[in-house]
């Protein structure tokens, strides 16, 4: 399997299919790099290089006992790059991996970087705060780390049906999906994935208000995991070229739920074909 070792000695688990202009992909919790196949399929047979690594603590890679936290995270990155001799890369990350890209421009700046996007990420900020409506109260998050610290297993099962919006009326995701996020939950450490959450507490205002690239935001309206008011909404009054596509409903998971749209959206920001809306040029 490739791995790169990071500067702490740590093996990062990555895939890396395809060739030309790289797209690298970062994971949410508590998946795996291969929650993005469908993204990385699709987008060698459009003539891109598609590299996803699993976090440390999370599928195949290293479960250190350290460097757990978002940090850790963005040099672990910034490794991978710099060992792959990345140029000009487009950046993906969903939910917790958005904080991981916009740590890793804050702490190692954008010249490896073309683009950016943000898929229904915790950037700016996930959790509630005074003069801050609408973000997911500590007390939920507090229970997030006591179902991953008691029978995770149950837990992960349980967690999948607002993941993948399961429990809406007219919902397409499948037990099959339901079932990857368990099995991928659970190849990766407790510990890691206990101290995660702790990433999804900070403000990553200061440091997404670097990104100097052209960035994408997708969110979903009807996002159960990551409310979309403090997070999506707010990254354009940071970044005021950012582009915001909301997707009315849709589901935190709509990745692996509706990856045509998905990857229509992706392909035509990374051609340069999307407006300031997020429409479509003609």
């Amino acid at each position: 399997m490739p791995t790169i070792t990071t500067r702490d000695g740590t093996a990062i688990y990555y895939r890396d299919w395809g060739s030309g202009q790289p797209i690298v992909f970062s994971h949410g919790w508590p998946l795996t790099g291969a929650a993005w196949e469908a993204q990385m399929l699709f987008f060698n047979e459009q003539g891109y290089r598609t590299i996803a690594h699993d976090r440390r603590g999370n599928g195949y890679s290293d479960q250190p006992g350290s460097g757990n936290d978002v940090d850790s995270w963005a040099d672990d990155l910034d490794d991978l790059i710099n060992a792959l001799d990345l140029h000009d890369t487009i950046l993906v990350g969903h939910s917790t991996g958005g904080g991981e890209l916009a740590r890793y421009i804050s702490r190692h700046g954008t010249s490896r970087v073309a683009k950016m996007v943000l898929l229904d990420s915790i950037v700016p900020v996930m959790m509630q705060r005074d003069g801050l409506p609408g973000g997911t109260p500590k007390a939920v998050i507090d229970g997030i780390r006591a179902g991953v610290a008691h029978d995770r297993s149950s837990f992960y099962k349980d967690l999948s049906e607002p993941f993948f919006g399961a429990n809406r009326p007219g919902s397409t995701a499948t037990q099959g999906m339901r079932d990857l996020f368990w099995f991928q939950g659970l190849l990766g450490g407790a510990k890691a994935q206990f101290e995660t959450t702790y990433s999804w507490e900070l403000d990553y205002t200061n440091d997404i208000a670097k990104c100097d690239v052209p960035l994408l935001v997708i969110h979903c309206e009807d996002d159960q995991i990551v409310p979309i008011d403090p997070t999506g909404r707010r990254v354009p009054s940071v970044v005021p070229h950012a582009i915001l596509k909301v997707y009315p409903g849709g589901a935190h998971g709509i990745a692996i739920v509706d990856p045509e749209r998905v990857n229509a959206d992706l392909l035509a920001f990374v051609k340069g074909e999307l407006d300031g809306s997020g429409a479509t040029k003609s």
